[in-house]
């Protein structure tokens, strides 16, 4: 990976609705601009991105997505208003991000969630975006939602039965979740957050990279699980198939899609369809690979990313 390197420039960007972004910039001040969007969703973002991008190529920009990171109001408070987040209102948070940065175009880059909110993006404002490098293909359909928590199961029945006991045996289990997730009572919030967390990490540990859910504390945890429990509980206010019915939007923009084969948290089908979708997409599948990647996903982005800084 490139050399480790510290923002020049952050801030809080006034967004609306009482929401501030965190943003910050790094690298080459007149290089190629390049946005990180990160996971999760509620992620935050992660410093260690910055590594990906040869500072003296890439002008690097990060940020957290509403109520996550060091953007305000976290949605670890149970006052945070979560009717004011959603897909469509961090895709006009980024563009107003772009603008505020006096951007023309820029790159983008992430994965899981990232990848949805970067397709989201993309296919609203395709003339702002120079090229597309992606981890772990998702676009947050139902059907995916479905497959995460309930349809995997049947391959970790252990620790799903601890997952539905979570929520009591409800029907619609991230629904049950979400409802958790804003109850008055710390104490019952927090447990919902730990269960959820486990089941993530549960449906990952045959990749062996620990326990990175459950690792999560305190109020980075809780604003996680309220944040996912609310995108998953309804269908990432999309339409349900619409990032990949409208791929075409994407024509003549180049991307990068990197998938693993054994990616038990999001089949490699939605990677394979979108780049059926998308011509100008090439598709890399890591045989060894998980959601999590590994080294061999690690250095498909690094050359993507390479690549793409020569123009």
């Amino acid at each position: 990976m490139h050399p480790e390197t510290a923002p020049y420039e952050q801030g809080l960007l006034d967004v609306g609705d009482g929401n501030l972004v965190h943003w910050e910039v790094s690298g080459n001040p007149e290089g190629r601009a390049a946005l990180v969007v990160h996971g999760g969703p509620g992620s935050g973002s992660s410093p260690r991105s910055r590594r990906l991008f040869d500072p003296a190529a890439y002008r690097v920009v990060l940020f957290d997505q509403r109520g996550c990171g060091r953007s305000t109001p976290h949605a670890s408070d149970p006052a945070a208003d979560m009717s004011m987040n959603t897909t469509a209102h961090l895709v006009a948070d980024m563009e107003l991000l772009r603008r505020h940065l006096g951007i023309e175009k820029w790159l983008l880059y992430g994965g899981s969630w990232g990848s949805t909110l970067i397709l989201a993006y993309a296919e609203a404002y395709p003339e702002r975006v120079s090229a597309i490098v992606i981890a772990a293909v998702t676009t947050t359909r139902r059907s995916e939602t479905a497959w995460l928590y309930e349809g995997v199961g049947r391959f970790f029945p252990e620790a799903h039965e601890r997952f539905r006991a979570g929520a009591e045996g409800a029907a619609d289990l991230v629904g049950a979740y979400a409802e958790l997730m804003n109850h008055p009572d710390l104490a019952v919030r927090e447990k919902a957050a730990a269960d959820w967390c486990a089941w993530e990490d549960a449906v990952l540990s045959m990749e062996g990279m620990g326990t990175p859910y459950t690792d999560r504390v305190d109020d980075a945890r809780l604003g996680f699980v309220r944040i996912c429990s609310h995108y998953f509980a309804h269908g990432a206010f999309l339409e349900e198939g619409a990032l990949i019915r409208d791929a075409h939007r994407l024509a003549g923009i180049p991307g990068v899609l990197v998938h693993g084969r054994i990616d038990m948290g999001g089949p490699l089908s939605t990677a394979w369809e979108l780049s059926r979708a998308w011509p100008d997409a090439e598709l890399h599948v890591v045989e060894s690979a998980g959601h999590l990647g590994g080294e061999e996903t690690r250095n498909l982005i690094l050359t993507a990313l390479d690549r793409f800084a020569k123009g």
